[in-house]
Protein backbone atom coordinates (compact mmCIF):
# COMPACT_ATOMS: atom_id res chain seq x y z
CA UNK A 1 0.00 0.00 0.00
CA UNK A 2 1.11 3.29 -0.59
CA UNK A 3 1.97 5.91 2.49
CA UNK A 4 0.47 9.39 2.37
CA UNK A 5 1.05 11.49 5.82
CA UNK A 6 0.35 15.33 5.28
CA UNK A 7 0.96 17.77 7.56
CA UNK A 8 1.36 15.54 10.66
CA UNK A 9 2.08 16.96 14.46
CA UNK A 10 2.54 15.18 17.07
CA UNK A 11 3.36 16.45 20.73
CA UNK A 12 4.32 14.83 24.11
CA UNK A 13 3.10 17.42 26.61
CA UNK A 14 5.53 20.23 25.59
CA UNK A 15 8.03 18.62 23.15
CA UNK A 16 6.56 18.44 19.49
CA UNK A 17 7.94 15.32 18.02
CA UNK A 18 6.71 15.71 14.59
CA UNK A 19 6.47 19.01 13.71
CA UNK A 20 4.14 19.54 10.04
CA UNK A 21 5.53 16.43 8.62
CA UNK A 22 4.66 15.62 5.16
CA UNK A 23 5.64 11.92 3.15
CA UNK A 24 4.51 10.41 0.10
CA UNK A 25 5.47 6.52 -0.26
CA UNK A 26 4.85 5.15 -3.65
CA UNK A 27 3.12 1.17 -2.82
CA UNK A 28 6.09 -1.13 -3.39
CA UNK A 29 9.15 0.98 -1.97
CA UNK A 30 11.69 0.68 0.09
CA UNK A 31 11.70 3.73 2.46
CA UNK A 32 13.99 5.00 4.22
CA UNK A 33 13.84 7.66 8.01
CA UNK A 34 17.27 8.25 8.42
CA UNK A 35 18.05 10.79 11.76
CA UNK A 36 20.01 11.20 14.61
CA UNK A 37 18.47 9.63 18.09
CA UNK A 38 15.58 11.92 19.55
CA UNK A 39 14.48 13.37 15.94
CA UNK A 40 10.91 11.61 15.70
CA UNK A 41 11.62 8.72 13.42
CA UNK A 42 9.86 5.75 15.81
CA UNK A 43 7.35 8.19 16.74
CA UNK A 44 6.33 8.72 12.97
CA UNK A 45 6.59 5.06 12.67
CA UNK A 46 4.07 3.99 15.50
CA UNK A 47 1.60 7.15 14.13
CA UNK A 48 1.28 5.21 10.97
CA UNK A 49 1.27 1.74 12.77
CA UNK A 50 -1.82 3.59 14.88
CA UNK A 51 0.19 2.58 17.94
CA UNK A 52 -0.17 6.48 18.78
CA UNK A 53 -2.95 9.19 17.71
CA UNK A 54 -1.73 12.44 15.76
CA UNK A 55 -2.74 16.01 16.91
CA UNK A 56 -2.84 16.84 13.73
CA UNK A 57 -2.83 16.56 9.61
CA UNK A 58 -3.97 12.97 7.85
CA UNK A 59 -2.13 9.96 7.56
CA UNK A 60 -3.25 7.42 4.42
CA UNK A 61 -2.89 4.02 3.59
CA UNK A 62 -3.30 2.47 0.59
CA UNK A 63 -5.95 5.48 -0.51
CA UNK A 64 -7.69 4.77 2.86
CA UNK A 65 -7.46 7.48 5.63
CA UNK A 66 -6.55 6.15 8.54
CA UNK A 67 -5.61 8.88 10.36
CA UNK A 68 -6.78 12.61 11.05
CA UNK A 69 -8.57 15.21 13.17
CA UNK A 70 -10.57 13.26 15.68
CA UNK A 71 -10.25 10.03 13.64
CA UNK A 72 -7.91 7.09 14.44
CA UNK A 73 -8.25 3.56 12.94
CA UNK A 74 -7.48 1.05 15.17
CA UNK A 75 -3.97 -0.45 14.47
CA UNK A 76 -5.05 -3.98 13.66
CA UNK A 77 -7.41 -2.55 10.91
CA UNK A 78 -4.24 -0.67 9.35
CA UNK A 79 -3.19 -4.22 7.72
CA UNK A 80 0.50 -3.36 8.85
CA UNK A 81 3.03 -5.14 10.23
CA UNK A 82 5.52 -3.79 12.95
CA UNK A 83 8.95 -5.59 13.02
CA UNK A 84 10.84 -4.29 16.38
CA UNK A 85 14.34 -4.24 17.56
CA UNK A 86 13.19 -7.56 19.91
CA UNK A 87 11.37 -9.28 17.17
CA UNK A 88 8.75 -9.90 20.16
CA UNK A 89 8.41 -13.61 19.28
CA UNK A 90 6.74 -15.90 21.19
CA UNK A 91 9.58 -18.14 23.19
CA UNK A 92 7.33 -21.46 24.01
CA UNK A 93 5.76 -21.72 19.77
CA UNK A 94 8.20 -23.25 17.27
CA UNK A 95 9.10 -21.25 14.35
CA UNK A 96 5.85 -22.30 12.20
CA UNK A 97 3.43 -21.91 15.14
CA UNK A 98 4.71 -17.88 15.66
CA UNK A 99 3.68 -17.60 12.04
CA UNK A 100 0.69 -18.68 12.13
CA UNK A 101 -0.46 -17.48 15.40
CA UNK A 102 -2.21 -14.00 13.45
CA UNK A 103 -3.87 -16.46 10.94
CA UNK A 104 -5.68 -18.35 14.33
CA UNK A 105 -6.40 -15.44 15.84
CA UNK A 106 -8.05 -14.27 13.31
CA UNK A 107 -10.71 -17.26 12.73
CA UNK A 108 -9.15 -18.76 9.28
CA UNK A 109 -9.94 -22.22 8.62
CA UNK A 110 -7.09 -24.71 9.44
CA UNK A 111 -6.00 -26.09 5.83
CA UNK A 112 -5.81 -22.01 5.03
CA UNK A 113 -3.35 -21.46 7.83
CA UNK A 114 -1.21 -24.28 7.03
CA UNK A 115 -0.90 -23.39 3.39
CA UNK A 116 0.09 -19.64 4.07
CA UNK A 117 2.28 -20.47 6.89
CA UNK A 118 4.23 -22.81 4.26
CA UNK A 119 4.45 -19.95 1.86
CA UNK A 120 5.25 -17.37 3.99
CA UNK A 121 8.08 -19.10 5.26
CA UNK A 122 9.16 -20.18 2.01
CA UNK A 123 8.95 -16.37 1.41
CA UNK A 124 11.70 -16.20 4.11
CA UNK A 125 13.55 -19.08 3.58
CA UNK A 126 13.19 -20.63 6.51
CA UNK A 127 11.08 -24.16 5.55
CA UNK A 128 13.78 -26.47 7.13
CA UNK A 129 13.56 -24.39 10.35
CA UNK A 130 9.93 -24.41 11.27
CA UNK A 131 9.67 -26.93 14.18
CA UNK A 132 12.34 -25.18 15.76
CA UNK A 133 11.90 -22.46 18.78
CA UNK A 134 13.40 -18.91 18.42
CA UNK A 135 15.76 -19.36 21.02
CA UNK A 136 17.68 -22.46 19.12
CA UNK A 137 17.79 -19.54 15.97
CA UNK A 138 20.30 -16.62 14.74
CA UNK A 139 19.16 -13.36 15.25
CA UNK A 140 19.44 -13.21 11.55
CA UNK A 141 16.89 -16.03 11.62
CA UNK A 142 14.81 -15.16 14.42
CA UNK A 143 13.95 -11.53 12.54
CA UNK A 144 13.27 -13.40 9.24
CA UNK A 145 10.17 -14.82 11.68
CA UNK A 146 9.37 -11.96 12.53
CA UNK A 147 8.87 -10.97 8.87
CA UNK A 148 7.26 -13.79 7.73
CA UNK A 149 4.48 -13.27 10.56
CA UNK A 150 3.99 -9.49 9.44
CA UNK A 151 2.98 -11.17 5.91
CA UNK A 152 0.73 -13.32 7.93
CA UNK A 153 -0.78 -11.11 9.67
CA UNK A 154 -1.63 -9.44 5.80
CA UNK A 155 0.33 -6.96 6.10
CA UNK A 156 0.19 -4.53 3.28
CA UNK A 157 3.25 -2.77 4.85
CA UNK A 158 5.83 -3.32 6.77
CA UNK A 159 7.12 -0.81 9.56
CA UNK A 160 11.11 -1.76 10.81
CA UNK A 161 11.87 0.15 13.55
CA UNK A 162 15.66 -0.32 14.14
CA UNK A 163 15.23 -4.04 12.80
CA UNK A 164 19.32 -4.62 12.63
CA UNK A 165 20.37 -2.47 15.94
CA UNK A 166 20.56 -5.50 18.43
CA UNK A 167 22.76 -7.45 16.03
CA UNK A 168 26.94 -7.84 15.52
CA UNK A 169 28.09 -5.20 13.10
CA UNK A 170 29.79 -8.67 11.37
CA UNK A 171 26.01 -9.91 10.91
CA UNK A 172 24.39 -6.56 9.32
CA UNK A 173 25.50 -6.73 5.93
CA UNK A 174 24.24 -10.68 5.72
CA UNK A 175 20.96 -9.08 6.93
CA UNK A 176 20.93 -6.31 4.52
CA UNK A 177 20.32 -8.87 2.03
CA UNK A 178 18.19 -10.55 3.22
CA UNK A 179 15.94 -7.63 3.83
CA UNK A 180 16.48 -6.44 0.45
CA UNK A 181 15.49 -10.26 -0.76
CA UNK A 182 12.38 -10.21 1.95
CA UNK A 183 11.06 -7.00 0.24
CA UNK A 184 11.81 -8.01 -3.43
CA UNK A 185 9.67 -11.45 -2.40
CA UNK A 186 6.92 -9.97 -0.56
CA UNK A 187 6.18 -6.12 -2.88
CA UNK A 188 5.21 -5.08 0.36
CA UNK A 189 5.77 -1.34 0.86
CA UNK A 190 8.47 -1.40 3.37
CA UNK A 191 9.17 1.92 5.88
CA UNK A 192 12.62 1.54 7.34
CA UNK A 193 13.79 3.26 10.15
CA UNK A 194 17.24 3.85 11.14
CA UNK A 195 20.26 6.06 12.39
CA UNK A 196 22.50 4.46 10.48
CA UNK A 197 23.42 6.27 6.96
CA UNK A 198 25.27 2.93 5.79
CA UNK A 199 22.12 0.93 6.45
CA UNK A 200 20.00 3.11 4.99
CA UNK A 201 21.76 3.56 1.79
CA UNK A 202 22.19 -0.03 1.24
CA UNK A 203 18.95 -0.37 1.25
CA UNK A 204 16.49 2.55 0.36
CA UNK A 205 14.75 2.98 -2.90
CA UNK A 206 14.37 6.78 -1.22
CA UNK A 207 15.63 7.91 1.73
CA UNK A 208 14.58 10.87 3.66
CA UNK A 209 16.26 13.01 6.54
CA UNK A 210 14.85 13.83 9.41
CA UNK A 211 16.05 16.21 12.30
CA UNK A 212 13.94 17.62 15.23
CA UNK A 213 10.65 16.39 14.07
CA UNK A 214 10.86 17.71 10.56
CA UNK A 215 11.65 16.59 7.27
CA UNK A 216 14.61 17.89 5.70
CA UNK A 217 15.12 16.25 2.10
CA UNK A 218 13.99 13.08 0.35
CA UNK A 219 16.15 11.44 -2.53
CA UNK A 220 17.52 8.63 -3.77
CA UNK A 221 20.49 7.81 -1.83
CA UNK A 222 22.92 8.83 -4.67
CA UNK A 223 20.96 11.85 -5.43
CA UNK A 224 21.15 12.80 -1.48
CA UNK A 225 25.21 12.32 -1.02
CA UNK A 226 25.56 14.29 -4.51
CA UNK A 227 22.98 17.05 -4.08
CA UNK A 228 22.07 17.92 -0.54
CA UNK A 229 20.26 20.62 -0.25
CA UNK A 230 21.49 22.06 3.08
CA UNK A 231 24.66 22.16 5.19
CA UNK A 232 22.99 20.02 8.16
CA UNK A 233 21.65 17.13 5.25
CA UNK A 234 25.70 17.15 3.88
CA UNK A 235 27.03 17.33 7.09
CA UNK A 236 24.73 14.10 8.18
CA UNK A 237 25.26 12.03 5.24
CA UNK A 238 28.95 10.91 4.43
CA UNK A 239 32.23 12.87 5.19
CA UNK A 240 32.42 16.01 3.73
CA UNK A 241 34.21 19.52 3.88
CA UNK A 242 32.23 22.77 3.93
CA UNK A 243 33.63 25.55 3.12
CA UNK A 244 32.87 29.21 1.98
CA UNK A 245 33.37 30.50 -1.78
CA UNK A 246 32.90 33.12 -3.60
CA UNK A 247 31.02 32.11 -7.05
CA UNK A 248 31.78 34.15 -10.23
CA UNK A 249 29.88 32.86 -13.03
CA UNK A 250 27.06 29.78 -13.73
CA UNK A 251 25.92 28.15 -16.74
CA UNK A 252 24.00 25.23 -16.73
CA UNK A 253 24.46 23.51 -13.66
CA UNK A 254 28.03 24.52 -13.18
CA UNK A 255 29.98 27.39 -11.49
CA UNK A 256 33.06 29.19 -11.55
CA UNK A 257 34.18 29.96 -7.94
CA UNK A 258 37.18 31.22 -5.89
CA UNK A 259 38.77 29.04 -3.18
CA UNK A 260 41.20 30.35 -1.19
CA UNK A 261 42.29 32.34 -4.01
CA UNK A 262 42.45 29.69 -7.00
CA UNK A 263 39.32 29.39 -9.26
CA UNK A 264 37.76 26.16 -9.77
CA UNK A 265 34.61 24.86 -11.98
CA UNK A 266 31.66 22.99 -9.74
CA UNK A 267 28.46 21.51 -9.68
CA UNK A 268 25.77 23.88 -8.66
CA UNK A 269 21.64 24.32 -8.85
CA UNK A 270 20.04 25.84 -11.33
CA UNK A 271 19.30 28.91 -9.74
CA UNK A 272 22.87 29.51 -7.80
CA UNK A 273 23.42 33.32 -8.17
CA UNK A 274 26.98 34.92 -7.70
CA UNK A 275 28.27 35.80 -4.60
CA UNK A 276 28.72 34.54 -1.13
CA UNK A 277 28.01 30.66 -1.20
CA UNK A 278 29.17 27.22 0.37
CA UNK A 279 30.67 24.18 -1.42
CA UNK A 280 30.92 21.11 -0.27
CA UNK A 281 33.44 18.69 -0.75
CA UNK A 282 33.26 15.00 -0.38
CA UNK A 283 36.67 13.34 0.27
CA UNK A 284 36.80 11.58 -3.27
CA UNK A 285 36.63 15.28 -4.96
CA UNK A 286 40.24 15.88 -3.92
CA UNK A 287 42.84 14.02 -5.56
CA UNK A 288 46.63 14.11 -5.89
CA UNK A 289 47.64 16.96 -8.95
CA UNK A 290 49.31 15.01 -11.83
CA UNK A 291 52.43 17.31 -12.45
CA UNK A 292 52.91 18.43 -9.13
CA UNK A 293 50.88 21.56 -9.80
CA UNK A 294 47.18 22.72 -7.96
CA UNK A 295 46.51 23.94 -4.67
CA UNK A 296 49.35 23.88 -2.36
CA UNK A 297 48.07 21.31 0.69
CA UNK A 298 50.49 20.78 4.07
CA UNK A 299 49.06 17.22 5.68
CA UNK A 300 47.63 17.63 9.18
CA UNK A 301 47.27 14.17 10.46
CA UNK A 302 45.82 10.90 8.85
CA UNK A 303 43.88 8.10 9.62
CA UNK A 304 43.85 4.65 8.58
CA UNK A 305 40.55 2.92 7.50
CA UNK A 306 41.86 -0.16 6.37
CA UNK A 307 42.92 -0.03 2.70
CA UNK A 308 42.95 3.50 2.60
CA UNK A 309 44.12 6.47 4.75
CA UNK A 310 41.91 9.53 5.64
CA UNK A 311 43.98 12.41 5.05
CA UNK A 312 43.02 15.79 6.85
CA UNK A 313 45.19 19.01 4.65
CA UNK A 314 45.17 22.68 5.36
CA UNK A 315 45.31 24.89 2.45
CA UNK A 316 46.52 28.68 3.24
CA UNK A 317 43.51 30.96 3.15
CA UNK A 318 41.17 28.61 4.85
CA UNK A 319 40.94 28.39 8.59
CA UNK A 320 39.46 24.26 8.57
CA UNK A 321 41.69 21.23 6.81
CA UNK A 322 39.72 19.84 4.18
CA UNK A 323 39.15 15.93 4.40
CA UNK A 324 40.56 13.74 1.47
CA UNK A 325 41.47 9.45 1.27
CA UNK A 326 45.08 8.36 0.06
CA UNK A 327 46.07 4.99 -0.90
CA UNK A 328 48.81 5.22 0.64
CA UNK A 329 49.81 6.73 3.78
CA UNK A 330 50.95 10.37 4.51
CA UNK A 331 52.84 12.02 7.03
CA UNK A 332 52.17 15.19 8.87
CA UNK A 333 54.02 17.80 7.46
CA UNK A 334 54.05 16.45 3.92
CA UNK A 335 53.12 18.50 0.94
CA UNK A 336 50.76 17.66 -1.53
CA UNK A 337 49.44 19.53 -4.58
CA UNK A 338 45.77 18.81 -5.39
CA UNK A 339 43.25 19.02 -7.73
CA UNK A 340 39.62 19.48 -7.03
CA UNK A 341 37.09 17.51 -9.02
CA UNK A 342 33.61 19.08 -9.25
CA UNK A 343 31.98 19.73 -5.38
CA UNK A 344 28.92 21.02 -5.13
CA UNK A 345 27.44 24.25 -4.19
CA UNK A 346 24.63 24.10 -1.45
CA UNK A 347 21.46 25.57 -2.31
CA UNK A 348 21.30 27.89 1.00
CA UNK A 349 23.51 30.25 -0.36
CA UNK A 350 23.98 32.06 2.88
CA UNK A 351 26.94 34.06 3.77
CA UNK A 352 29.66 31.97 4.93
CA UNK A 353 33.22 32.51 7.04
CA UNK A 354 36.06 30.49 6.65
Amino acid sequence: MSIEIASVTKSFGSHKALKDVSLSIPDGTFFVVLGPSGCGKSTLLRTIAGLEPIDSGEIALGGETVARDGYHLEPERRKTGVVFQSYALWPHMSVAANVAFPMETAGLKTADIKSRTNEHLATVELTAFRDRKPADLSGGQRQRVALARCLAQGAKTVLMDEPLANLDPHLRGAMEEELAAFHKASGATTLFITHDQREAMALADQVAVMWDGEILQVAEPDVLYRRPTSRRVAGFIGRSSLVGVEVNHVEAGYANVTLAAHRIDVDCPNDTRTGSATLMLRPEHLVPSVGGHGLKANVERTIYRGGFWEVFVAIEGLTEPLLMTLNRPAAPGETLFLDILRGWILPEQLAFSS
